[in-house]
């Protein structure tokens, strides 16, 4: 079996690595009102660099926790990225969701009976942005939903458990 060469996925992802802090915007949607969280994004290199790991939690204003982990790793056939990802509300894991890179700008798709979510990530002058939209049924554009804006937490800065 083909495989991709040890760093790639990490090389490929290497402007996320670290931990990054910030505030997530979500508009409101048939699920709930507009609000504002903190988040905390983390990217690591795992598998001997074969893989980036990626973790996320949200801070709402009451205390409560929203946590989601998720595995990104090159695909050896086609060398664009897969994304495998699972989180905190209670859903089974879903097969991984294939990513591509444009004009430097990581893009994830997840399609269900329901519709397809996108997902970006981005990096910036220092600065990490994560949006994510909704095409739900026959929609032909994607609503943003939610948008993440972030900063490298200083060295040092413990992650929290």
């Amino acid at each position: 079996m083909d495989r991709p060469l040890p760093g790639s996925a990490h090389e490929a992802l290497e402007s996320f690595l670290g931990h990054w802090v910030g505030t997530t915007q979500w508009q409101s949607t048939p699920w709930g009102p507009a609000r504002e969280a903190a988040v905390e994004l983390t990217f690591a290199r795992a598998a001997a660099g074969l893989a980036v790991t990626y973790s996320y939690r949200h801070t709402d204003s009451d205390g409560t926790r929203t946590e989601g982990h998720g595995v990104f790793t090159m695909d050896p056939s086609r060398l664009d990225t897969l994304w495998y990802h699972v989180n905190s509300m209670g859903l089974p894991p879903e097969a991984p969701a294939r990513a591509s890179w444009q004009d430097g700008t990581l893009t994830m798709e997840r399609r269900s009976d329901r519709g397809t979510s996108r997902h970006t990530f981005r990096v910036d002058d220092g600065v990490l942005t994560h949006s994510a939209g909704l095409r739900l049924g026959s929609a032909s554009e994607f609503t943003p939903f939610m948008t993440s804006v972030c900063h490298r937490a200083a060295e040092g800065t413990a992650v929290p458990a």
